[in-house]
């Protein structure tokens, strides 16, 4: 584990020294984190490449965080459907049973329904996740010393 660590933080470091301020860092970071919690698999790594790219921020940072972030991916899916469900009013099992009583476009409806509403509930909860996460970590980032020689250098 303390190998782990010390990886991490010369992977942080050498960021920092190419030149990204450790309040872009943090945004990079906390954004992939967040897309990495979208609750529709296979879609976050592309979304991380299009906002990196639109935003010009570090895209290996952000996909390492967007990858850290995807045992929580999997384990936020049910929550985030029963918030939808409740921010919008609806049963999402109640949707997805009525899709497998009918035809195969109904069930195809009702799932994109419930997906829908994750992805609202994802909304709701991404965006202050992401202004919290990039205050935090940009606290953490500039008590790392970009300055310090590393061992080996």
């Amino acid at each position: 584990m303390k190998t782990w660590t010390i990886a991490f933080e010369k992977r942080l470091q050498s960021w920092l020294r190419q030149g990204m301020s450790p309040h872009r860092l943090a945004l990079t970071l906390a954004l992939g984190f967040a897309i990495g919690c979208l609750p529709v698999m296979g879609i976050p790594t592309a979304l991380c490449l299009f906002v990196a790219l639109a935003l010009r921020l570090n895209l290996p940072a952000m996909q390492a965080a967007n990858y850290a972030a995807m045992p929580l991916q999997l384990a936020l899916i049910l929550p985030f459907v029963r918030l939808g469900g409740r921010i919008f009013s609806s049963s999402p099992t109640a949707a997805l049973a009525t899709g497998l009583h009918g035809s195969s476009m109904a069930m195809l409806r009702a799932s994109g329904s419930v997906a829908a509403q994750a992805l609202g509930a994802w909304l709701v909860i991404a965006a202050p996740a992401v202004a919290i996460l990039t205050l935090v970590l940009t606290l953490l980032l500039r008590r790392i010393p970009t300055w310090a020689p590393q061992a080996g250098d």
